[in-house]
């Protein structure tokens, strides 16, 4: 019996890259969902602290450069891909590493699913609103939750590799 050698790292990065593309389908009907039952601005009440809205970024995190000309578009979506290819070679070279791959896995994936709106439609489409009272924290969308949890996740990862470290006595 033989062994393909090289099909284990190709079934370890399509793994990594099918959920990926998960966090991306899901991301995009979310989106197409909010923003064909909802008009811009429309707010839909869940909880005492967070509603379902639609809004459009056209900036990056918490709207930053959202007011300029539009060149930011191209950036945004230029880092994005360019995040996608780095990502995709680091998934190549840590197998054996799952915590650290999911990390990436998440951030590519959100990142692609803004980059797909930000060429599609030029700006982003975030829905989610949690405030507190007076205080609104910037409304997102899903590909935000994957961007987020996956920087927590590899902050968590680094950690938890230092104290293994630590531990080993190196």
């Amino acid at each position: 019996m033989t062994t393909d050698v090289s099909a284990a790292p190709r079934s370890h990065l399509a793994r990594w890259l099918g959920l990926a593309v998960l966090i991306i389908v899901f991301d995009q009907a979310t989106k197409l969902y909010f923003d064909n039952a909802f008009s811009y601005g429309q707010r839909l009440n869940v909880l005492p602290f967070f509603d379902f809205t639609l809004m459009y970024n056209r900036g990056a995190a918490f709207s930053f450069l959202a007011r300029e000309e539009g060149w930011q578009r191209w950036l945004f979506t230029l880092l994005g891909i360019g995040a996608a290819v780095f990502i995709t070679w680091m998934l190549r070279r840590t197998r054996g590493q799952p915590r650290f791959c999911l990390a990436l896995t998440m951030i590519m994936g959100g990142a692609l699913g803004n980059v797909i709106d930000r060429v599609a439609y030029g700006h982003v489409v975030d829905f989610l609103l949690f405030y507190w009272r007076d205080w609104y924290y910037p409304a997102f969308n899903l590909a935000d939750v994957g961007i987020t949890c996956g920087a927590v996740l590899l902050v968590l990862d680094e950690i938890l590799r230092a104290r293994k470290t630590r531990a080993a006595g190196g």
